[in-house]
């Protein structure tokens, strides 16, 4: 059964589900920061999914950076796995911009994060409702 690593839950809010992956919102205002974690069991590196789970990992974190960019009008895309602390496969899919505050080094571990207020969440859920397609299921608030 697929459970959550804790501190992925403790630091992300949950915004729905792809076919595969349960889409997280790391809580941190100071960059439109997504997490994807694919629903399977005991699964941290990539090569432990399965072919057809492979391509449609890939298949949601393209889909999901290409309408992040133009949503958030991304200077560039970060798109990365890595897992050194949290070791759950999971994928980085991070908007950045060259006036964002950690331009232009990685995000993790920059800056202090700044937790997102529920009016900046109900903002970034509605504008999400507007370009992420129709395979992708919004979570309800405040599940």
């Amino acid at each position: 059964m697929f459970v959550l690593d804790s501190r992925l839950q403790g630091d992300t809010l949950l915004i729905g589900n792809y076919p595969l992956c349960q889409l997280l919102l790391m809580n941190d205002a100071s960059y439109p920061w997504f997490i994807l974690v694919p629903r399977r069991e005991a699964v941290s590196e990539l090569f432990q999914l399965d072919l057809d789970d492979q391509r449609a990992l890939w298949r949601e974190t393209t889909h999901l950076a290409e309408v992040l960019k133009d949503a958030f009008i991304a200077d560039k895309m970060n798109v990365a796995t890595l897992g050194n602390v949290v070791s759950q496969l999971h994928m980085h899919v991070v908007v950045r911009r060259r006036s964002d505050a950690s331009w232009p080094a990685p995000v993790w571990g920059k800056h202090p994060a700044v937790p997102y207020s529920d009016t900046q969440v109900a903002e970034l859920r509605t504008r999400l409702r507007g370009v992420l397609g129709g395979d992708f299921s919004f979570a309800e608030v405040g599940a």
